[in-house]
């Protein structure tokens, strides 16, 4: 076990500050040393010095809010920022060096291959994702940093086992690679893990030897902004990210607090870091125009996260009766009601601030096997970019290279109709009153059914997933869709839910228990095994998070310290 020490300082009126000894509990690698340098470790000890306990209180206060609902208690905009909403004076920061084009952003793991391929593929954002896409095992967060270093400095290269050799291409000065092909000169935005999560890899230990797991959310930002911010900066862009399952401004406040210290920390003027909120709780929907009013001086926009956002309404209203239960999720696209007040939210309240609105993710993957489904895929990503186009969207994202142009041809259009002088789709403005918040809420208007089809690609959808995510792969290609974390949380939660309210599919059965534990023995039947499937863990981590009688808060979080920490702490 390796161990650095942080030393005693003296911080504002003269207080002193306890030392901190940041221990490493996971292996180490020929190139961890590159990732857990003494400048990173001591960024970690100093974003936990100052800011743990506020995240601990803010978590906190997350179950606190809860219970309020589960009381009876529905969101609604707040009262006590109406202030911040009605002054019109303010602006965020907004895009900063390289992030001006956005048409489209493609999202993956910071695997080397993906990473490579998103970065020559023409889009004009690589989101770097240590999330949603990404199975936190610890080797594959230090694997994550090492890309993002190579990627930064210009390095990034990978040879399979096959052979193959795959680097970044150089881009001419008629914007076309190597092989002939236009690629955008991507930046790179990275999506740390959320608040919620924990690296227990990595051990905080005050002088008195009482010790805690440090902030995933804080260990992806400090390793990421010392090993890559100077060198991003220096290539005329700098360190741009994604901020995910954000529930309050005050929990945007408390990074905005993160961005400032790193800065201070690393000589960097204040407003460098560019941050992109994603709206996918329906606490933040509440909270758009605070949440960018507290990172105004690093903000460049808000994101439609709208896998998680349908999550979020299950499992925030998922104790308060049978008429907040969702339909099959297939149902629920952004066109029905509360998602469709949801994007015009987002859209209005981003460009009234000077931030970028940028759309949601196409989870729909060409199959070069099948070119029917191919065209399929491309048939709805088309159209769903062009919803976002005209709705007035800055960009939006992909999940599969193949995608890029059919997205860009989808915001190319609507930019030369704007030149023109054609105007996107006009909408009426959303206020921050009980009638949007209504329309936010309005969960009974979604048309569709709960079927027997559906019940079972839940728990299908889910299983295979955990199993993926076990074995250490956080984006997964699952019947014609790439799949992440999302979906196992909506897959679970609606199973649940179902359960919890004795909800009948189209043919007149009552999902229970018993009907759920019949399908899952079936899928797990089904499913084609190997040695190293994890089907039956992920079968045990579904039956924990879907079955139980309590509801667990994320899966992520209780299978990652059964399943994927290395080091028992």
């Amino acid at each position: 076990m390796r161990s650095w020490t942080s030393p005693m300082t003296t911080g504002q009126a003269g207080r002193r500050s306890p030392a901190l000894r940041v221990e490493v509990l996971g292996s180490e690698s020929e190139r961890t040393g590159e990732v857990l340098t003494d400048e990173a470790l001591a960024l970690v000890a100093d974003l936990h010095r100052r800011l743990a306990g506020r995240r601990h209180d803010l978590l906190r206060a997350r179950v606190e809010r809860q219970h309020r609902i589960d009381g009876g208690v529905t969101p609604a905009f707040l009262p006590q920022t109406a202030y911040i909403r009605a002054d019109p004076t303010w602006r965020v920061a907004g895009p900063g060096p390289g992030l001006e084009d956005r048409r489209v952003e493609i999202t993956g793991p910071c695997e080397p291959k993906m990473g490579i391929n998103a970065l020559n593929c023409g889009a004009q954002v690589w989101l770097a994702d240590m999330e949603d896409a990404s199975s936190p095992t610890w080797e594959n967060t230090i694997t994550s940093q090492l890309v993002l270093r190579d990627a930064a400095r210009g390095q990034l290269t990978h040879t399979a086992a096959d052979g193959r050799r795959y680097e970044v291409l150089p881009v001419d000065l008629d914007g076309r690679g190597l092989a002939g092909h236009r690629v955008a000169d991507t930046t790179i935005v990275m999506r740390p893990r959320g608040w919620h999560m924990t690296e227990k890899h990595l051990r905080l230990v005050d002088e008195s030897g009482q010790g805690c797991p440090a902030s995933a959310s804080l260990v992806d930002w400090a390793l990421f902004a010392t090993g890559c911010a100077r060198e991003l900066v220096a290539s005329g862009k700098g360190p741009y990210v994604y901020l995910p399952k954000l529930q309050s401004h005050l929990e945007a406040r408390l990074w905005d607090e993160v961005f400032t210290v790193t800065e201070e920390y690393l000589g960097l003027p204040h407003g460098t870091v560019r941050a992109t909120v994603l709206v996918e709780t329906i606490h933040a929907a509440f909270e758009m125009e605070e949440i960018l009013y507290e990172l105004r001086d690093h903000c460049a926009g808000l994101n439609a996260g709208r896998w998680d956002y349908i999550f979020s309404i299950i499992k925030t209203f998922r104790g308060r009766g049978p008429q907040w239960v969702l339909p099959d999720r297939a149902d629920v696209t952004m066109t029905v009601p509360p998602m469709a007040a949801y994007a015009q939210l987002l859209q209005q309240t981003c460009h009234r601030r000077g931030a970028q609105a940028i759309g949601g993710m196409s989870a729909f993957i060409p199959l070069k096997s099948n070119p029917s489904v191919t065209e399929q895929a491309l048939e709805k990503v088309r159209a769903d970019k062009e919803r976002e186009a005209r709705m007035g969207f800055d960009g939006s994202w992909v999940a599969h290279p193949g995608l890029v142009d059919v997205a860009r041809a989808a915001f190319d259009a609507e930019l030369e109709r704007r030149e023109r002088g054609e105007q996107p789709q006009a909408s009426a403005a959303l206020p921050s009153d009980a009638r949007t918040a209504e329309r936010l809420l309005d969960v009974a208007s979604v048309p569709g059914r709960v079927t027997s089809d559906g019940l079972r690609t839940n728990v299908s959808a889910a299983v295979r997933y955990i199993a993926a995510w076990l074995g250490g792969t956080g984006a997964v290609a699952i019947d014609g869709l790439m799949e992440d974390a999302a979906t196992a949380e909506i897959s679970r939660a609606q199973v649940w839910q179902w359960i919890r309210w004795g909800i009948k599919t189209e043919d007149g059965r009552a999902v229970t228990r018993g009907r759920v534990e019949e399908v899952l023995d079936d899928v797990v039947e089904w499913l084609p095994r190997r040695s190293d499937d994890h089907v039956d863990e992920a079968a045990q981590v579904f039956r924990q998070v879907a079955l139980g009688e309590e509801f667990p808060a994320f899966v992520t979080t209780a299978a990652y310290i059964k399943h994927l920490v290395a080091v028992r702490v």
